[in-house]
């Protein structure tokens, strides 16, 4: 995805209640031979069994609220975690499977085929449209 114009679309078409963004270094790495789809927790390194993910889907209370906004502030949530995690951490969006929640209550999912990139171009058009929004008591999920 090169543009958050191209992921609104990706989302329409695929319906988005199965899609996810997960940050990592992608699905390469993520799926391996596709059978050890797990994540591990940060804080104890307990094996979680599948990917943790950030779901996609459209909750009921957003209420036909703009779907460019709503991808926009789930991509911001997270912009933090390259710099966390190191080189080659990026967004990738996957068609999964919820099988469980991880420790920050978060999905763990089964990819059922992973489905694009995100652009660093997405990224910045996300991050200047969440601070568009000017709210001063929100902002992205970096616990440092």
């Amino acid at each position: 995805m090169r543009t958050l114009d191209e992921l609104v679309g990706l989302f329409e078409s695929e319906g988005g209640d199965e899609l996810y963004v997960r940050w990592s270094r992608g699905p390469e790495v993520d799926l391996g031979d596709g059978f050890e789809q797990a994540s591990r927790d940060g804080l104890t390194g307990t094996r979680l069994p599948g990917l943790s993910a950030n779901s996609l889907r459209l909750e009921p209370w957003w209420n036909g609220r703009s779907v460019r906004l709503w991808l926009a502030r789930r991509l911001y949530d997270y912009q933090h975690l390259p710099d966390l995690r190191g080189p080659g951490v990026r967004p990738w969006v996957l068609r999964g499977r919820q099988v469980a929640r991880g420790p920050d209550n978060e999905p763990l999912v089964l990819c059922e085929r992973p489905v694009a990139w995100v652009a660093n171009e997405v990224l910045r058009e996300a991050r200047e449209l969440v601070d568009e929004q000017g709210s001063r008591e929100w902002g992205p999920m970096d616990r440092r």
